[in-house]
């Protein structure tokens, strides 16, 4: 039986009656939150289509002066609708609608102390906060711990990333959201760290659906968060960072000005993959906090020491990557770390008028530096302090650099969250864009700092140089990026190695066990406005013409994705829409070759279409003219580690 629901325009008084059970549905109906408390403590839980997609949920936080978490009243608020059309075109659909149904509670001590709790509902997304309010004469808190918790029905599945030991891996720069992720694992298994998990997190409802759980709406005024070890029951709860991070200095809890509030936490559920692979509720619930100083431009990117390593950032090589920005028309080419004493300010002032003469734009390598690791790569000193980064992005923007890409961060302290802040503030005011590397995940920052441009925060490209076992698991962890990670936020690979061999010579080091095809696809699969693609210049002479053309004309951003089938760790077939242009692309990371009939409804039965696909003897790439069947029929042969892309 349909439920009944309150009218999206009606509004109850927040001084309403008080209630142990308030619901509220997405405006489709299909999914609803119940909010109840039982014995002081409130709990909610989520439902779609009927089905439980979590069960009951601790809410509620604990302060320096109030615990909000047991001991109080539920009283039910205000029930309005929330809507939003906004265009943003660093994230997967450049214009999005938000309608959502917006339940305001409040959770009332027994001394009259009191913090409302938000829950916004729209279709398959739910987006929840708590608002702090002054009291007595307070107007500053501490939020020792959250109570939010997330609780899995018991059939669940998990895909899930450790985080990792504080001040851990190379030159103590961890945490780093670099750690492997676990499919289908069971839910309760303990973790090697003992530090839960990254966030975001996918978890399998069995023959129900998804669930996808992350925060969004981190800035400056919070911590960002992670989730707990999980019970084998299926309890997950917010954590709030590790102590041991920064050198075990900064609060690992945020301080609060009252009135004040937390990150929005975000739930997306779906009986499919769609609303997963598909949602923008990490942008839909927060706002820009500054306006744009100039018009960035987006677009691809050479990077020379991604195939070259530290040895290639030196001059003439840093040339030969300008000339092949140039050659394949791309818009970037970015000079990583060491430049400051391998090529030395003077001469990199040279590169930069030389690219600049030739078409392509200059980003420029920082250390984030600061006492929170021992990473040696210059320059270092520039960016931790107020003072000296704007000293050096006054000369970034004299020599029309167009951005930055800042590293090693290591922590989820409120101290590093002000950091984050404002190093992307201040390059604004330089019109100056920003790239994040060795650091944390984004969490609405694409809509938040419109400079911003993305963020590694994942076992990015640089492992596949380092270590032949990510490149024998390459196609299984591809596959898994745009269900979790790329889910959430711009994601900066630094994917498409068109090397056979990952060194210099193309004649030695890492073996790469993918395709030329499934690598173009990769290209489309992950999504970062800027993409610095990992070719290099001997690619345009030993690699398939076929190849080169793709990526000489592939976009980095995108009007609309639509996510057409597969299952994370195993395949993934995505389409994505640039101006007119519809790129369909697909990989396989099973162990045996793919045949998928695939259904295209912007596909017209007998349009034309290019495919590329993999010769199946020779593993070249191969590029012919299709029509679609009735109702956009494609058939994708993909073998192992291969891909298939569609253009139309």
């Amino acid at each position: 039986m349909k439920k009944f629901f309150l009218p999206l325009l009606f509004a109850i008084p927040a001084t309403s009656l008080l209630a142990e059970d308030i619901q509220v549905y997405s405006p489709d109906s299909l999914l609803k939150v119940t909010i109840s408390q039982q014995a002081g403590s409130p709990f909610y839980t989520v439902t779609y289509k009927e089905k439980t997609m979590l069960e009951q949920s601790p809410l509620g936080l604990v302060t320096d002066m109030t615990d909000f978490s047991q001991g109080v009243t539920l009283k039910r608020g205000n029930l309005t609708q929330v809507e939003d059309c906004y265009s943003l075109s660093t994230i997967k659909t450049s214009h999005v609608h938000y309608l959502a149904n917006q339940q305001t509670c409040t959770l009332t001590t027994a001394d009259n102390r009191s913090v409302q709790v938000v829950f916004q509902v729209s279709n398959n997304n739910i987006a929840f906060k708590y608002i702090l309010m002054p009291f007595d004469d307070k107007l500053s808190s501490v939020v020792k711990r959250e109570a939010t918790g997330f609780n899995l029905p018991d059939h669940s599945t998990t895909f899930l990333c450790e985080q990792s030991l504080p001040m851990k891996g190379w030159k103590r720069t961890k945490p780093s959201y670099e750690e492997p992720y676990k499919p289908d694992a069971k839910m309760g298994e303990p973790t090697q760290n003992k530090c839960g998990y990254t966030f975001p997190c996918l978890f399998h409802v069995g023959n129900d659906g998804w669930v996808l759980i992350s925060e969004t709406g981190v800035s400056s005024l919070y911590v960002a968060s992670h989730l707990s070890e999980g019970t084998a029951d299926g309890r997950y709860n917010i954590e709030f960072p590790h102590e041991g991070e920064m050198n075990g200095l900064g609060s690992s809890t945020p301080g609060v000005s009252l009135p004040g509030e937390t990150p929005w936490r975000t739930i997306t559920v779906g009986e499919t993959l769609t609303p997963i692979v598909e949602t923008t509720i990490p942008f839909d619930v927060v706002k820009p906090l500054y306006e744009p100083s100039v018009a960035y431009k987006y677009g691809r990117s050479t990077w020379p020491w991604i195939m070259w390593q530290d040895r290639a950032v030196n001059y003439k090589d840093t040339q030969a990557y300008i000339e092949l920005a140039a050659a394949m028309g791309w818009e970037y080419v970015l000079i990583d770390g060491l430049w400051d004493k391998q090529i030395g300010y003077e001469k990199v002032e040279e590169l930069i008028r030389q690219a600049q003469q030739k078409g392509v734009d200059v980003f420029l390598w920082y250390n984030s530096n600061g006492y929170w690791n021992d990473a040696p790569q210059g320059p270092r000193g520039r960016m931790h302090t107020s003072i000296a980064r704007k000293a050096e992005m006054k000369w970034l923007k004299k020599m029309g650099v167009k951005g930055l890409k800042v590293d090693f961060f290591g922590s989820d302290k409120q101290e590093m969250m002000k950091l984050y802040e404002d190093i992307l503030s201040d390059a604004n005011d330089y019109g100056l864009m920003i790239i994040f590397h060795g650091c944390t995940l984004p969490r609405g920052w694409e809509r938040m700092y419109p400079n911003y441009v993305g963020s590694e925060a994942v076992l990015a490209s640089e492992n596949l140089i380092f270590d032949q076992k990510f490149d024998d698991a390459e196609a299984f962890n591809a596959s898994l990026h745009p269900f979790i990670r790329n889910a959430v936020g711009s994601m900066e690979f630094g994917g498409t190695l068109l090397n056979k061999r990952h060194d210099r010579t193309n004649s030695k080091g890492r073996i790469r066990r993918t395709t030329d095809v499934f690598q173009l696809a990769t290209a489309v699969l992950f999504q970062n406005p800027i993409q610095n693609f990992a070719l290099a210049p001997n690619n345009l002479t030993d690699a398939p013409a076929i190849s080169i053309d793709f990526m000489r004309e592939v976009p980095t951003t995108w009007d609309e994705t639509r996510f057409i089938e597969g299952y994370p760790g195993k395949y993934c077939v995505l389409a994505r829409r640039s101006g007119d242009t519809w790129y369909v692309a697909g990989i396989n990371a099973t162990d045996k070759p793919l045949k998928l009939k695939l259904a295209l409804p912007m596909l017209e039965k007998g349009e034309e279409a290019t495919l590329y696909s993999d010769d199946a003897k020779t593993l070249m790439p191969l590029k012919r003219t299709i029509k679609a069947k009735k109702n956009g029929i494609v058939t994708f042969e993909i073998p192992t580690g291969g891909g298939n892309i569609l253009v139309f």
